[in-house]
């Protein structure tokens, strides 16, 4: 099964016109330290499998890292897992040119 994939331009668009994204940080602490898209969530790719729970199969999310490798693995890993909605950003965030919010801490 191929994984939707969606630029980091079009997910700007999709921001700036007030849609609601469920959009996932997989990047490392240390990389979300340098700030991230203010709407993410930070869930590194590691603990993905632990936060299983959490997801809703329902929804469709957008997982980002920095370049799309682990964000597209993620996606991989959660469709064998019965996740039919998820989105790799392509590019990640080396392509990102929005907003960024410092990570709490």
């Amino acid at each position: 099964m191929e994984i939707k994939t969606i630029t980091p331009d079009e997910v700007k668009a999709k921001l700036e016109n007030d849609e609601t994204l469920y959009l996932i940080d997989v990047r490392e602490d240390e990389e979300v330290a340098e700030g991230m898209i203010p709407e993410a969530v930070h869930i590194r790719m590691g603990d993905i499998p632990e936060q299983l729970h959490h997801l809703n199969k329902e929804n469709e999310y957008i997982f980002i890292c920095k370049a799309g490798g682990r964000s597209m693995r993620v996606c991989e890993y959660l469709m064998a897992n019965g996740y039919p909605n998820v989105v790799n950003m392509t590019g990640g965030m080396l392509e990102w040119d929005g907003d960024l919010k410092p990570r709490k801490s």
